[in-house]
């Protein structure tokens, strides 16, 4: 299973909020809403996500073993 704990967690250590990324047009909100359900994106998401928030992958998404 795939979690988004680690971008919850750099959002806050750059002091940004989720709504940021839709506001920034960098995720729209329908993806939000699936990130916030630890549900699967696309990866294209993940490549924008690490360039506007400066980070490697490993700060936004982990893979859990259920």
């Amino acid at each position: 299973m795939l979690s988004y704990e680690p971008l919850w967690k750099t959002l806050i250590t750059k002091n940004l909020k989720k709504t940021d990324l839709v506001i920034n047009k960098i995720i729209s909100s329908s993806t939000l809403a699936k990130l916030g359900k630890n549900e699967p994106v696309n990866s294209s998401i993940y490549d924008k996500l690490c360039n506007f928030l400066d980070c490697e992958i490993e700060d936004i998404v982990i893979h859990k073993k259920i």
